[in-house]
């Protein structure tokens, strides 16, 4: 949509004034997704409210994609792009993926892109799309409690024939997949419970607890995740999850435990942290 100098001033004059530190950028985002004036004019207030962005577009970019993310639902962070670069590296052709704590499906629709399609998909705009050339050669399954957000994967997971489950963990999960995972992406809650009100008004204030409480060290799921992965992750598989750098030394002990080998990642120019589990082949 179109707009005039004076009108896009106005936009960036109320986003800043909103305290939007990125004003010019965010101003460009919504008058490139609004359909009409109108629609332009409840966006910006809807933002100047304070609604996250991601929410008030209808999407976040997230590894090059336009990934679906209705309200309420966790938004994927820049810094988890690290995690599925790392899983890409990991992974062979043809993996079969399991998003667990999938939220919007964002980490399994990147990974599965990467891995197999030929161009990148846009499924906010065109959710119903068909997927794209190769992809059919990764399969990928997904999971979480949250309705919102297994309604929210399932769209963005059809562009490459991923599929979504609602429920607590691999609890949803096909028992045939079991023995047969090769990429694990864990991407659990690992805020310590009482650090959750410390973090910014946008996601404490909008996504549910239940995305970012870790419980009291921060890696209460994360445990119970590395409980099981043995059971499902095929001979050579990896299990990734995103953390913090204080918590790794307890995080590796996990994986230990679990019975996986265990590795850290980390990225400095993100400030990402990755730990990584793998099932050592017998023999």
């Amino acid at each position: 949509m179109l707009l005039s100098p004076s009108s896009l001033s106005t936009v960036v004059a109320r986003l800043r004034a909103a305290g939007c530190v990125f004003a010019e950028d965010e101003a460009r985002l919504l008058i490139e997704t609004a359909r009409t004036p109108d629609d332009l004019a409840a966006m910006v207030d809807r933002r100047v409210a304070g609604l996250p962005l991601e929410y008030v577009l209808g999407w976040a970019e997230f590894c090059g994609l336009r990934v679906a993310v209705d309200p309420g639902v966790f938004v994927p962070r820049r810094r988890t792009e690290f995690l599925v670069r790392r899983a890409a590296a990991l992974a062979r052709p043809g993996a079969v993926v399991v998003d667990l704590c999938c939220g919007s499906g964002a980490l399994g629709a990147a990974l599965a892109t990467m891995l197999g399609a030929a161009e990148p998909y846009t499924a906010a705009v065109d959710p119903a799309g068909a997927p794209a050339c190769g992809v059919d050669r990764v399969e990928v399954h997904a999971a979480d409690v949250d309705p919102a957000a297994v309604a929210c994967a399932r769209r963005n997971l059809a562009a490459v024939g991923g599929r979504a489950y609602e429920g607590d963990l691999y609890d949803p999960l096909p028992a045939t997949l079991r023995g047969r995972v090769d990429v694990l992406l864990a991407n659990v809650p690992y805020v310590p419970t009482e650090e959750v009100a410390l973090l910014p008004a946008e996601a404490r204030d909008h996504e549910l607890r239940v995305a970012l409480d870790g419980g009291a060290d921060g890696l209460d799921v994360l445990r119970r995740v590395t409980a099981e992965a043995r059971d499902w992750l095929a001979p050579g598989g990896v299990l990734l999850s995103e953390t913090s750098d204080r918590q790794v030394p307890a995080a590796l002990e996990a994986l230990a435990r679990g019975g996986l080998s265990a590795e850290v990642a980390a990225c400095e120019e993100t400030d990402a942290t990755v730990v990584i589990g793998r099932l050592e082949a017998a023999g």
